[in-house]
């Protein structure tokens, strides 16, 4: 295993400078690095995973998208690893969009099965994190959490992140587990507030040594940005590319939902203007909450929604939110779940992302919780507090 001892000696280093920095340079120009974007029509991404290969159609479905991110198991099956995996579906995605932007699953907390790198992680010492009454699988209590403390883990982490995403086919890392980490509260009263903080000065060295093993080329978009962080996590982008947005109408604490939502479209905008990817994704069927078994651990899953009036709905008003906040480099996903196996949104493509959409026109203006945007072929209205929005195409 290649080691990365002296990346963390300056990567602790431009962690201090960096890591609250949002508008860090990288000394690859934006254009050469960033995915293709065009306001032509509206721009979209994907967030997908399959155990099994993917068909012709779902690779030309797939080509059709800018950004990419290939979730954890993708053609683990068939493949043997979600490393092999994912690097298949990217080459075959590349051969028929070689500008198409694709990213390489990893979570930095949460251990999961499926990838060839978890076997030789049995030699590290003390790899997962264990409470004070000497219990594991921290993470809902079925999972391991990585000790980010053990110098270790971290190199260990980082390495595989530097292989995969040395081949050419893949464009970067897609980072998950941020928030746990950074949430003041989670695992707090399992590791007390010392060994808590640790890990939380732990993950900030590894995403610094993860930046310079990957080097400039490479993009690194972090599950981050969220309004329930007192600065919505704007502070912490700077180590990053830009970041992926869900749960954004999950209020968590006592803050009115409205103001819930207003706070994380100022946060989205907040990013967006500072040049960071926007990867913004939202659920078109309610979070089954309540569902059962294994996949509850590897996806979100959202019931399916059954009225094609109603979904209709959702999909003007999550789209609005998105346009209310998009600037170049913002994507868009509405879903259902990122399981193609399962997801009824999966190879679906609505009429509203056909129209012709244009660069805005402006900034979007806010009158308490009520937000309008003009487009060159479409006006936003949106409504948070009521859940309601209009776009008239023109």
């Amino acid at each position: 295993m290649r080691k990365y001892s002296s990346y963390f000696a300056t990567a602790l280093l431009t962690a201090l400078t960096c890591l609250g920095a949002a508008d860090t340079p990288r000394a690859v120009p934006v254009t050469e690095r960033f995915p293709d974007f065009s306001w032509d029509r509206v721009p979209l991404y994907m967030h997908i995973r399959k155990s099994t290969g993917f068909t012709p159609e779902e690779l030309r479905y797939l080509a059709g998208f800018p950004l990419i991110a290939f979730e954890k198991t993708t053609g683990a099956t068939d493949s043997g690893s979600t490393e092999k995996g994912t690097l298949a579906a990217a080459r075959a995605v590349k051969r028929l969009n070689p500008a198409a932007k694709i990213l390489y699953y990893r979570n930095v907390i949460v251990h999961y099965g499926g990838y060839a790198a978890n076997a030789p992680l049995a030699a590290i010492p003390d790899p997962f994190l264990v409470s004070h009454d000497g219990r594991g699988k921290l993470v809902r209590n079925t999972v391991e959490a990585y000790d980010l403390t053990n110098p270790k883990l971290r190199d260990w982490w980082v390495e595989n992140a530097r292989e995969v995403c040395a081949d050419p086919a893949i464009d970067g890392v897609f980072l998950d587990g941020n928030v746990k980490v950074l949430e003041p509260g989670y695992l707090r009263k399992d590791l007390g507030p010392e060994r808590k903080q640790a890990v939380v000065e732990g993950y900030h060295a590894m995403m610094a040594a993860t930046r310079v093993a990957l080097g400039p080329k490479k993009l690194m978009v972090a599950n981050l940005v969220r309004a329930r962080f007192p600065d919505a996590g704007i502070g912490w982008l700077g180590a990053f590319d830009g970041s992926y947005f869900e749960g954004f109408e999950t209020t968590v604490g006592t803050i009115p939902r409205e103001e819930y939502v207003a706070k994380g479209i100022a946060a989205a905008q907040e990013a967006a203007r500072r040049g960071a990817i926007v990867a913004f994704t939202v659920g078109m069927g309610k979070l089954a909450e309540g569902e059962t078994g294994n996949a509850q651990l590897t996806d979100e899953i959202r019931h399916r929604a059954t009225s094609e009036t109603e979904t209709q709905r959702r999909l003007t008003y999550c789209l609005a939110l998105f346009l209310i906040c998009a600037e170049k480099y913002s994507y868009f996903l509405a879903h259902d779940g990122y399981d193609a196996t399962r997801s009824s949104t999966w190879l679906k493509r609505p009429a509203e992302f056909e129209r012709p959409l244009g660069p805005p026109t402006g900034k979007a203006q806010r009158e308490r919780y009520l937000y309008t945007r003009e487009f060159r072929h479409a006006s936003v209205w949106l409504d948070v507090k009521n859940e309601q929005a209009r776009i008239t195409w023109r």
